[in-house]
Parts: structure tokens; sequence; C-alpha cells
């Protein structure tokens, strides 16, 4: 019995220098480290309507993603109701978009802002800003092994950044 109670001392000692010393190891493992959003994270951060080109649109919370970087900054992204805007403005207009940080968007420099985007004809996606003025263009992708598409969603990409998705369509996000 003796020897037991010994074990479980000495056990408890471990455990507690393992606890004491863990949330250092989490702590160093996680710089760098950023939170995928879902729309439930993202509904309590995006508001029911945004403004853009003069009118407020509804957001399709929904369908809406983003990312929370260690530092507690942002990028978030949400479908808005186009029905009505003109066919021009709706044809390159599907999303709303913040970030919080400068950042690249397929490898081109966006700064931090309240933006427009749109994946458009041509394999493009499109960022305009509120006045619905283009402020950058860049290619976009398709991945066709996508298993379960959905209008707007964000993922992790193996080059350590994220891909923002509209269906199958996408571009690389990164800080």
């Amino acid at each position: 019995m003796r020897n037991w109670l010994k074990v479980v001392i000495a056990a408890g000692g471990v455990l507690a220098l393992a606890m004491s010393v863990a949330p250092a190891a989490l702590q160093a493992q996680g710089n760098g480290n950023a939170t995928i959003l879902k729309p439930a994270d993202v509904e309590k951060l995006i508001p029911a309507t945004v403004f853009y080109r003069g009118q407020t649109a509804a957001t399709q919370l929904r369908n809406s993603g983003g990312v929370k970087f260690d530092d507690g900054f942002f990028i978030l992204a949400s479908m808005v109701d186009t029905s009505g805007y003109s066919t021009a403005v709706a044809s390159k207009y599907q999303a709303y978009f913040i970030t919080e940080v400068p950042i690249q968007v397929a490898g081109a420099k966006l700064s931090a802002g309240v933006y427009g985007i749109g994946f458009i004809d041509g394999d493009k996606f499109l960022v305009t800003d509120v006045g619905a003025h283009e402020v950058l263009s860049v290619g976009s992708a398709t991945d066709s092994d996508l298993k379960r598409p959905v209008p707007l969603q964000v993922l992790a990409d193996a080059g350590g950044g994220f891909r923002l998705y509209c269906g199958r369509k996408y571009v690389v996000l990164s800080r």
C-alpha cells in the first residue's frame, strides 16, 4: 500500500510540473497561428446589413467565414443580397470583405479596409471599395477536388495562408 501511495504522490508531482510547463509550451506553439472562423463566429462580428455603393444590403451570414489572428485582428467575409443593385454592380459584388490588417490576395497587396469582392468571369477575383471602384484584380483558381463546395467559406491553404472560396473558385489570402 505504501508503494502505491508513493507512486500516486510521485505521479501527482510530475503532473503538477507538466501542468506548469504546458501553458508556456502551448503559448510558444500558438505564435503565428490563426483560427478559421465559421458562420456562427462571423455572425457575432458582421452586422445584418452593410453599406455599399449608396445603399444597404443584407448579409447572408450563413454564407460567411473569416480568420482571427493570434494578435486579435480579423479578416471577415460574408455573402450579400445584391438583388437591389444594378446588374453591373451585382456582377462584381458578391460579398462584403473586411480586413483589419494589410494582407496579400493571390500575392498582391491589399490595405486594411472594408471592401466589396467578387469572383468574376475570366477566372478573376475583384476587390472594390465601398463606392464600387476597382481596387485590386487578381487571378482566381478552381479547386475541382473540393468535396463540399458552399457559396462562401475560408479554409487553410497548404502554403500557410488561407483560401477564400466562392463555390469551387478561390484566392489565397496571407498576412
